[in-house]
């Protein structure tokens, strides 16, 4: 299982220093990827008065993109996107920009994408939010041409190509895809298309019938279920038993990947988080993996 590190957005700050110092440290520590949300914009909710979501505009979000191209010259870990919302975006620019931070990172880059939650940013981005879960299905397909092919010709629904295409290629052909999961609709478009998954439950029961779904639907796609990733998260309480504990039943539950996340967790500067990281690395004994 390799394991990797959840960057903190909400929390590092505009400081390029601290970025840096914090994915350099973690590489240090033996972790071996580093994973960051996406958002674009925040709503206020002095204009929303009804906003119920997670994050607001007070909250800080590098963009993956732009922030992968910096890292991939500082760090070896590999960089996972966890998750690009892929239907407010246009889908041959995702294509581009994750074939340069490919390119950069000489092979990487682990492209999570999902349909994300957030009206306010589709609007501001002028896509539509009704149509999010048919839209991502027709940009994975255009996305692996253009990754795969030099030049190509594709006539969907949401996006047309007549003649075009990428270069420099990435160094994956195709990059690799996951996706964020947390419905049925979602466990099964994992399983027939996607290169691993993110659940968003801990192990147990939930997992264990999401699991389930998406493996069915890889078989019904003619596609090995064996070959799917799955990558776990622990949140860090401050509690180095809990986290083994917790590493183990990921383990245990097939995943093949786990992020430590430190956000929200009372940590207030950089070498706090990786404080803690360091802590989590003897734990989980990276330096032996």
């Amino acid at each position: 299982m390799q394991i990797g590190v959840v960057f903190p957005q909400t929390e590092i700050g505009g400081d390029v220093g601290a970025v840096r110092a914090y994915a350099q440290g973690v590489e240090e520590l033996g972790f071996r990827h580093l994973m960051a949300y996406d958002h674009i914009l925040g709503a206020d909710p002095a204009v929303h008065q009804d906003w119920q979501g997670v994050y607001d505009v007070q909250d800080t979000f590098h963009e993956p993109m732009v922030l992968f191209g910096y890292l991939a010259a500082l760090t070896s870990l590999e960089l996972v996107t966890a998750i690009i919302i892929l239907p407010q975006r246009q889908t041959v620019l995702v294509a581009k920009q994750a074939a340069e931070v490919d390119l950069l990172s000489e092979g990487r880059l682990r492209l999570g994408v999902g349909l994300g939650w957030n009206a306010v940013e589709y609007e501001a981005l002028g896509q539509d939010f009704t149509t999010r879960g048919k839209r991502v299905e027709e940009q994975i397909e255009l996305m692996r041409r253009l990754w795969t092919e030099q030049s190509i010709t594709f006539d969907g629904t949401y996006d047309r190509v007549t003649g075009a295409g990428l270069a420099p290629l990435p160094v994956q052909r195709p990059i690799p895809v996951w996706f964020g999961a947390q419905s049925p609709v979602a466990y099964r478009r994992a399983g027939r298309l996607a290169d691993g998954w993110f659940p968003q439950m801990p192990p147990g029961p939930k997992l264990d019938e999401a699991k389930a779904m998406v493996e069915e639907a890889a078989v019904q796609a003619g596609r090995d279920p064996s070959v799917l990733g799955m990558e776990g998260r622990a949140s860090w309480t401050g509690s180095a038993e809990e986290l083994d504990d917790l590493a183990r039943r990921w383990r245990e539950a097939g995943a093949t990947h786990l992020a430590v996340n430190t956000m929200k967790a009372g940590l207030r500067t950089v070498d706090e988080h990786l404080a803690a990281l360091a802590t989590a690395a003897e734990t989980l004994e990276l330096r032996k993996g």
